[in-house]
């Protein structure tokens, strides 16, 4: 019966999700022009409360957990495990008041609806892989951004999605950029627990999954070896998966 409740209600979601991704795209280009940033981000919260919680449709179950760790008044580099497009969306809901801002490859700006818009204009940065010197200069802008506005920025240390659900090695560069360009910053694991909701892809998705997205205890980085501090923030999210 999951199988079956999997392979029939799949394209509803995938059907709703597309209409909100092409509905909410021109409204985010008019709030931009008329009324700026802040406008256009509640239309941006919006958008991903939608694409989250429709996945109810395929009777997901969602947990945040652990917000309430999460210090004020203070710039945030999330570091999460990487899944599937669905944590980005997460993210944004979860650290919404945080104005989360992503480290995300280039190709991820063109060609998606809403979301490449929202990457190129609202604050994150779109990374060449083959460009590593000026991907740097562009991730210490962001430091520098989050460090003059108390937001946060997002980087999935893995580099890509994970294939199989099991996390992959953390590389150190993008946070040690981050933490020379943003010292007053707190780092957050984010653990991101969904993997089996899109195992298979786009179809079918599978129903019945739990969605569960922990943030854990903040790590003051100052002072420390960045090598160091990446695999402790890879194993504290491996333990809290069940993969450590």
């Amino acid at each position: 019966m999951k199988k079956i409740l999997s392979v029939l209600l799949t394209p509803v979601y995938l059907i709703i999700f597309a209409q909100l991704l092409i509905i909410f795209h021109p409204v985010q280009v008019v709030t931009r022009w008329i009324w700026g940033y802040p406008v256009r981000k509640k239309v941006v919260d919006i958008l991903n409360f939608g694409l989250l919680y429709s996945l109810w449709i395929l009777g997901t179950r969602i947990t945040f957990r652990g917000f309430e760790q999460i210090p004020q008044n203070r710039p945030l580099i999330i570091v999460a495990n990487h899944q599937s497009l669905l944590d980005i969306v997460a993210i944004v809901v979860g650290f919404r008041k945080y104005h989360p801002k992503f480290i995300s490859k280039a190709e991820l700006g063109r060609g998606i609806p809403s979301v490449s818009y929202n990457l190129r204009h609202g604050g994150s940065v779109l990374i060449d892989r083959k460009k590593g010197a000026q991907s740097v200069k562009d991730i210490m802008m962001l430091g520098k951004h989050i460090e003059a506005t108390d937001y946060s920025a997002c980087i999935f240390p893995e580099g890509t999605r994970t294939k199989n659900g099991l996390v992959k090695t953390f590389q150190p560069a993008g946070i040690a950029s981050l933490v020379r360009s943003a010292p007053s910053a707190v780092i957050v694991p984010f653990a991101i627990d969904g993997f089996e909701i899109m195992k298979n892809g786009y179809f079918p998705m599978t129903f019945g999954c739990e969605f569960k997205l922990t943030a854990l205890a903040p790590i003051e980085p100052k002072g420390r070896d960045t090598a160091e501090l990446t695999l402790e923030i890879e194993n504290l999210i491996k333990r809290e998966l069940g993969q450590a």
